[in-house]
């Protein structure tokens, strides 16, 4: 009886389915010319051990997977820091995931099963759960131990939403309209650094690689932004790499 009182207890977390020339450390050539002028960013509460439950709805999960059409199961649980995981019971059940601010979810990419065919069942078991529930964005990342995934979520109906050295980002957006979700970055913020000296004399640089049709150019110290950088940050980083200062 004690396992029935479990799986009542976890009911709602259950569900189906200077002047001149000088070279820096950098190799570029730089130097300060003279200026006329100066300038100056859901959690299931239980009395009972996370252990104790799962034991407890493990036999009542498996009576439920052999039917003739099977159900899955999942538990959803809080962590320390407020996000809800939906813990697996057992291989082809709902992916672990956090819940998002947005409604949405996002895979815990740690946490994917072992295997293509676990994983294929685990992901349309997870989507079918995570529509019956009302969710909307689902973002999966995969690593790129894990490429062999990626064909089995495009056949679900992922999308590519953006790649890194290390890992390949896609979403699914689960409601019958347009995706709210937002597109992946499409540029890059340039940034130059006007560095006058006590002589009034501006500094410029010339590239260290070059073409040919650069060879004579002096410029500002120039460069982009690095992700999370502020823009003043980044413009004395761009002098400091050009000159070695």
């Amino acid at each position: 009886m004690e396992s029935c009182s479990l799986v009542d207890t976890a009911a709602a977390a259950l569900c189906s389915t200077a002047g001149g020339r000088r070279r820096g450390s950098a190799g570029n050539t730089m130097r300060f010319f003279n200026c006329s002028s100066s300038s100056r960013e859901h959690g299931v509460s239980a009395s009972y051990s996370i252990g104790r439950m799962l034991s407890g709805v493990r036999s009542a999960a498996r009576r439920k997977l052999f039917r003739s059409e099977p159900e899955w199961m999942g538990v959803n649980l809080p962590d320390s820091t407020g996000h809800h995981w939906w813990t697996t019971l057992e291989n082809n059940f709902v992916l672990e995931a956090s819940e998002d601010e947005y409604g949405g979810v996002v895979v815990d990419a740690d946490r994917l099963p072992s295997d293509e065919a676990a994983f294929a069942r685990s992901l349309a078991a997870s989507l079918s759960y995570w529509q019956s529930v009302g969710k909307k964005g689902v973002w999966l990342k995969l690593p790129v131990d894990r490429s062999e995934f990626v064909p089995i979520a495009v056949k679900e109906g992922f999308k590519y939403h953006h790649a890194e050295e290390a890992y390949l980002m896609l979403t699914y957006w689960i409601p019958d309209e347009p995706s709210l979700l937002p597109a992946n970055a499409s540029h890059q913020v340039g940034v130059g650094g006007f560095v006058i000296n006590d002589q009034m004399e501006v500094l410029v640089v010339q590239e260290k690689y070059r073409g040919w049709a650069l060879d004579g150019v002096w410029k500002l110290p120039t460069g982009f932004i690095q992700e999370s950088e502020e823009i003043y940050t980044g413009a004395i980083r761009e002098v400091q790499e050009e000159t070695g200062g």
